[in-house]
């Protein structure tokens, strides 16, 4: 399996993060979700109080959530992206190159990919809390294949209610985080400092003419880039998703274009929008006429709550807030 993790990603995902900071205190993360063949992706909302394992290997790291959240899990199995109760989001993205594992790491207490963002949003109020705990690096992360052999290289953006912020990334199984304030943009490869010293270029030379205009990892960064930074500000939050909603649209990738061999290029499946002030989590399927979201606020998140979900094959006719459709439901099973 480490073997695959390393070698085996012929066919990838791309995606787009994209960090709108408006009047008070509104922060709203959007992420696009790009793949060559639809992803079933359905919302789980945990509450807190609940025990999990990061794999199902002898001696996997465990836990007790603190804190609720709501996740956004693929194919039943494995936690894509999420948010929790204090504000905090975490969204993984594809970057060709990443290495999970070396040496040193192999005796170290195994992490599934399935449960990675959960851990950190389950134990983490904060941005610095979770840097803190990835820098202990005490776990050994893999993953499992899906889609037919596919594994998911990925790099890791994360916001808090702050906006404190932060990138990491696995290269060659040491884990190099860049930490921000209010960190706008995320896309793809090359690495986080590479992407951005190509889109220095494009600051210097002014966007309000001239923008690269393919779908490519870094000029979906550097458009969002300049978009994001050029947008008005308002403390209204409908109008900060339309804003954000606008912004990832620019940089989304049209439904069913492919490029062929080119792991970084898929067409966008879904879009999330995450108002880290306001604790509403936005899910936007492109084969959906309408936009619905998650009150956080509003769903039992004490512990012995039941798990909730929200079939989002059965969301066609849901607009504006759903929180009323999630269902109880038993937790899904990761795909280790």
């Amino acid at each position: 399996m480490a073997f695959v993790s390393i070698f085996g990603a012929e066919h990838t995902e791309a995606c787009s993060r994209v960090l709108y900071v408006g009047n008070d205190s509104l922060r709203i993360v959007g992420r696009s979700l790009d793949w060559k063949t639809p992803i079933p992706t359905n919302l789980y909302v945990y509450p807190r109080g609940m025990k999990k394992v990061g794999n199902n290997l002898p001696g996997s790291v465990e836990w007790t959530s603190k804190y609720g959240a709501v996740y956004a899990v693929g194919y039943d199995g494995g936690v894509t992206e999420g948010m929790n109760e204090k504000g905090l989001v975490v969204n993984g993205l594809f970057c060709k190159g990443t290495v999970y594992i070396n040496d040193s790491t192999m005796q170290r207490p195994p992490m599934s990919l399935a449960m990675f963002p959960a851990w950190i949003l389950d134990l983490c109020a904060t941005t610095d809390e979770a840097v803190a705990m990835l820098r202990k690096h005490d776990f050994n992360i893999s993953g499992a294949t899906f889609d037919g052999g596919t594994v998911s290289a990925l790099h890791w953006g994360m916001t808090d209610a702050s906006g404190k912020s932060a990138v990491f990334e696995f290269d060659h199984g040491n884990i190099k985080i860049y930490e921000g304030q209010d960190i706008p943009v995320l896309t793809n490869d090359p690495t986080f400092p590479q992407i951005n010293a190509i889109n220095d270029y494009w600051v210097k030379k002014g966007g309000t003419h001239t923008l690269p205009g393919t779908v490519s990892s870094p000029d979906r960064f550097v458009r969002a880039y300049f978009f994001d930074n050029n947008v008005e500000k308002t403390g209204d939050a409908k109008l900060g998703v339309s804003i954000t909603r606008s912004i990832l649209w620019n940089v989304s990738v049209p439904y069913t274009y492919t490029v062929e061999g080119e792991g970084n290029v898929s067409s966008t499946q879904w879009r999330t929008f995450a108002n880290l002030r306001d604790r509403l989590y936005y899910f936007d399927l492109v084969t959906n006429p309408g936009l619905f979201y998650i009150d956080l606020k509003k769903c039992d998140l004490r512990p012995g709550a039941p798990v909730l979900k929200i079939d989002t094959s059965k969301s066609e006719d849901f607009v504006g807030d759903a929180t009323h459709k999630l269902f109880k439901t038993k937790p899904f099973t990761p795909m280790y």
